[in-house]
């Protein structure tokens, strides 16, 4: 696959609307960019389902989880962030494993395999990014992918005659 310039905020939206039902937490779209990213879109869209899935999935009904793509002189990053369950600390640093599961007592029935941060990891790998993690047990996670500048299209701005 080839990488082409994707847009960021339209691939956020449509999995947010993809997402957003009646029994799932509240998916809040903060677009503070409107810069490209250079890859593959499908690969990108599977980092963002795999990451919102997740959020969905550990966060309560009334809660909040916000989809933030942002830009600056150091690259751009992807944030997932939500205000659900949070992870225990000594989990974090194995949670990109493969088949790594928190399995803990109060985890919910809606268990996947273990997946989903490894292939979010290794499609991040092949866009030249990474995630960081960072979470706290009873308020919230936020999952923040960081992408180097050479990945970066500003979009196209109309040539003013």
């Amino acid at each position: 696959a080839t990488d082409e310039a994707i847009d960021m905020v339209e691939l956020l939206s449509q999995v947010q609307r993809d997402f957003q039902g009646p029994d799932t937490a509240q998916v809040v779209l903060n677009d503070e960019s409107k810069a490209q990213l250079l890859g593959v879109r499908s690969e990108l869209e599977s980092v963002v389902v795999n990451l919102l899935s997740n959020a969905i999935r550990h966060t309560p009904q009334d809660g909040e989880i916000t989809l933030t793509w942002r830009s600056g002189p150091d690259g751009a990053e992807l944030i997932v962030q939500d205000t659900g369950e949070g992870i225990d600390e000594e989990d974090i640093p194995r949670l990109t494993e493969r088949f790594f599961r928190v399995d803990r007592g109060r985890s919910r029935s809606k268990g996947g395999v273990g997946l989903g941060l490894a292939i979010v990891k290794h499609v991040l790998a092949r866009h030249d990014a990474d995630v960081s993690i960072a979470s706290q047990l009873e308020s919230g996670s936020t999952f923040t992918c960081h992408f180097p500048s050479a990945r970066v299209a500003l979009a196209a701005s109309p040539v003013l005659s």
